[in-house]
């Protein structure tokens, strides 16, 4: 009976589980829907902008007309700018940007390398590990807001300006759909574009300049270019929590039929030992 009552006990726990990562799974699903919405719509205005901005470049412009586009000769101060999430219960999806930056910075450096974190797990795992982290924008994940991308991007331009880093790239989760996603590393100080050929802009008056339109239009860019990043983290986040407690809820099914099947056998079991003993003590009684 006390193995009937603690696979009983068993059965109860896991269907509360269950409960929970299911409720976690629609939670994030529909987290997801409305973050795939805000990334989706971003991406056209954050490709278009870029394409402007190659084609300026590619009208004899010199990259020199920005210090946000010029590239240093030695670069002394590597910088990455990490972003997970604050909470876990997401798979493999604060794990893997954690790794890609380790690979990184062991190729780099450890005390060459400053780490720029947005989110708590990124955070707290490179600080127990003594590396040279900073986590100014603890709270991005509360409300996010194209405000706080425009605070991150000043900041980081402010650090690029006064050469406390000399190049900055970003690590995060691309969603590429809401079953995969894709960690990236990109550079994103100083930033660089494609080249292109020489195109129709040569015949185009501009007013105010070229050179002026690059000048106002660089900001915006990197900006948006944080922006971005942020929305395609955050979507991939809800994706991969959503994934993780959906596999959770069915390992839950399956351990609670694979329980049931126990206790069955289990109570069997003890029926049928009940009736061999009264059986054998009606055998001895009538002896």
């Amino acid at each position: 009976m006390a193995n009937l009552k603690h696979i009983q006990s068993q059965i109860k726990s896991v269907s509360s589980i269950q409960k929970v990562t299911k409720a976690m799974k629609m939670v994030a699903a529909a987290k997801l829907k409305r973050a795939q919405e805000r990334m989706e719509q971003a991406r056209p205005y954050s490709k278009r902008l870029e394409t402007v901005i190659q084609d300026l470049l590619a009208s004899d412009l010199d990259y020199s007309i920005s210090p946000l586009l010029k590239e240093r000769q030695n670069i002394h101060n590597h910088a990455f700018l990490v972003i997970t999430s604050d909470r876990g219960l997401a798979g493999s999806f604060n794990s893997n940007v954690i790794k890609a930056v380790e690979d990184q910075v062991n190729i780099l450096g450890k005390d060459k390398v400053k780490l720029i974190c947005i989110g708590k797990k990124c955070f707290e795992y490179f600080e127990n590990r003594s590396y040279n982290v900073e986590a100014p924008f603890q709270e991005t994940w509360d409300n996010l807001t194209y405000t706080q991308a425009i605070n991150i991007g000043n900041y980081l331009v402010k650090l690029f300006l006064n050469k406390e880093i000399d190049y900055l790239s970003v690590v995060f989760n691309f969603f590429k759909n809401a079953a995969s996603q894709e960690v990236l590393n990109n550079q994103i100080l100083p930033i660089k574009f494609q080249d292109k050929s020489k195109n129709s802009l040569e015949d185009i008056i501009f007013e105010p300049s070229k050179e002026e339109i690059v000048t106002t239009l660089v900001p915006k860019y990197f900006n948006t270019q944080i922006w971005q990043c942020l929305l395609e983290s955050y979507a991939s986040e809800q994706a991969a929590r959503m994934l993780a407690m959906d596999n959770a809820t069915e390992n839950a099914k399956e351990m609670i039929s694979d329980l049931k099947l126990q206790f069955n056998k289990a109570r069997q079991t003890a029926i049928t030992t009940e009736m061999l003993e009264i059986v054998g003590g009606a055998e001895a009684l009538s002896n």
